[in-house]
């Protein structure tokens, strides 16, 4: 049986190799969203000459591909470049939150952390951690990407064991669990939300709860949790090997007076902010919910957790640094700030590129299209209920490749699959469920997800010839393993007639 397993790895580890080579034998990521970008416009007036077209499942709209090689289009992309690029969604939130992680930075407010952490944290549990704490940054919008994948890298490399294995788990969390935590984040009422309007079609008066999935997203949490732990530690962190690149490991030297001085003021600060939070949300009229809903998941404070995390960054590094003696005055605060902006040059470089490409895939309509077209042959397959959930998930992951929005494909896909499952007797809960399985498994290894770019970024900075090759060889393991596990879950989920979340049966009453 030795033998076997250790054949099984050489194999595994050897496809996982020549994927790595063929991706890393690509252009440097930006060159590769350029090409691409100029493979749609190309696309787009192929699609137009032979009219493909298909019906817009809300609208009844008929869908054609838009000609990019054209006069209007030509115009379009010199009026709408810039826009393309500062508009990009993640740019915003990555460079915001840098500013407020870099005093952090800067101060030795996170090295402190991390050796506190490293001295104190059993190193057996250290991945399971990392993993669970990506899982559950997704209730505060996107800030694993920003703060946890980047900590994780750090961590590992403080403790001996390869950065890049920090990186790969904490992005795991992150990004292949996005449809799996114990609390709901700002994701929930807008699927929901899509999800009641497409249930409406054949029942005027269905109501979809924002928590419709609660049940099932905890159980899947310390599912992906444990996977997420047993994919790193026998698959990426043996094919890793040691790590040998140029970035030094912080000393984990004991920390001195000051420093604790100053944790525990940074602590008192974080504190304080917490405490005005709760002031905020906790009673009915709080200040910081929905001026008109009294909504906490669509409060301010949710909508902009990025400038929340800005704030506490900069104050808790700026009290820490003051106690520590590592921070004398303002312009040593705006010389941390400079310094984290200085490490995202490659990072916005690869945004350009990358927004040009989203932004003409969106206009083509190509990206609509094929959904359509992948969902409508779906539909027809005649399989039953769990072959066809089964294949319904793969068919958004694969649509995820190439569509990454989970808003936009699901407002796509809901108005033609929750319709048809509602009329086989099934509850849009358990379609939305399925759908968000899919949504989530494959955003590790799409380069049309937002975050990809700066994962890419991440990588190269203990590899410098890490490319898309290197993220996606090092991420597949864990999208198989959820993938399957995930699917697994659900199976037995839908046999033993379980709810996914509150009054969230599988079948309509």
């Amino acid at each position: 049986m030795t033998d076997q397993a250790g054949s099984s790895r050489t194999i595994v580890d050897r496809c996982l190799t020549v994927i790595e080579r063929l991706g890393n034998a690509l252009p440097h990521p930006a060159t590769l969203f350029a090409l691409l970008a100029a493979g749609v416009l190309v696309l787009s007036w192929g699609f137009s000459l032979w009219d493909v077209s298909v019906q817009h499942p809300s609208t009844s709209e008929t869908i054609r591909p838009v000609n990019l090689i054209s006069v209007d289009g030509l115009h379009r992309i010199l009026t709408e470049t810039i826009d393309n690029f500062t508009s990009f969604a993640p740019l915003g939130t990555v460079l915001v939150a840098m500013l407020g992680i870099g005093v952090a930075e800067g101060s030795g407010l996170v090295s402190a952390l991390l050796r506190l952490l490293v001295l104190s944290a059993p190193p057996r549990l250290l991945t399971f951690v990392i993993v669970m704490a990506g899982v559950l940054s997704n209730a505060a919008s996107e800030v694993g990407y920003v703060l946890l994948v980047p900590l994780a890298a750090t961590i590992f490399l403080a403790v001996g064991r390869h950065p890049m294995a920090g990186l790969a788990a904490a992005f795991a969390g992150v990004s292949g669990g996005y449809s799996a935590n114990l609390l709901l984040g700002t994701i929930d009422p807008l699927l929901s939300g899509l999800s009641e309007e497409a249930a409406r079609i054949i029942d005027p008066s269905y109501s979809v709860n924002p928590a419709c999935n609660y049940y099932f997203m905890v159980a899947s949490t310390f599912m992906i949790a444990a996977a997420g732990t047993w994919v790193t530690e026998r698959m990426v962190v043996p094919r890793l090997g040691e790590y040998r690149g140029d970035q030094v490991p912080e000393p984990l030297r004991p920390l001195e007076r000051r420093e604790k001085i100053g944790l525990v003021l940074a602590g008192l600060v974080t504190g304080l902010l917490v405490v005005l939070v709760l002031i905020g949300l906790i009673p009915q009229q709080g200040f910081l919910r929905h001026a008109e809903t009294g909504s906490v998941l669509q409060s301010p404070l949710l909508q902009g957790i990025v400038t929340a995390i800005f704030i506490l960054g900069a104050l808790a590094g700026i009290v820490y640094g003051w106690a520590a003696g590592t921070l004398r005055n303002d312009t040593e605060v705006i010389q941390c700030m400079g310094k984290a902006m200085q490490t995202m040059g490659t990072y916005m470089v690869l945004v350009f590129f990358a927004a040009q490409f989203v932004a003409y895939f969106r206009w083509t309509n190509l990206g609509l299209i094929l959904a359509v077209r992948g969902a409508e042959l779906l539909r027809a397959s005649g399989l039953g209920p769990i072959p066809l959930l089964t294949t319904f998930i793969l068919l958004t992951a694969a649509i995820n490749l190439v569509m990454g929005s989970a808003s936009a494909k699901w407002a796509i896909m809901a108005p033609i699959f929750i319709p048809m499952f509602m009329l086989l007797g099934y509850s849009p809960e358990l379609v939305q469920t399925a759908y968000r399985i899919g949504d989530s498994t494959t955003n590790i290894i799409s380069p049309m997800m937002s975050y990809f770019a700066l994962i890419v970024a991440f990588f190269e900075r203990y590899e410098p010839r890490a490319g898309i090759g290197t993220v996606v060889a090092t991420m597949l393991p864990y999208s198989v393993v959820f993938l399957i596990l995930w699917i697994i879950l659900l199976s037995v989920w839908m046999l033993a007639g379980l709810p996914v979340g509150p009054g969230a049966g599988l079948l309509l009453n």
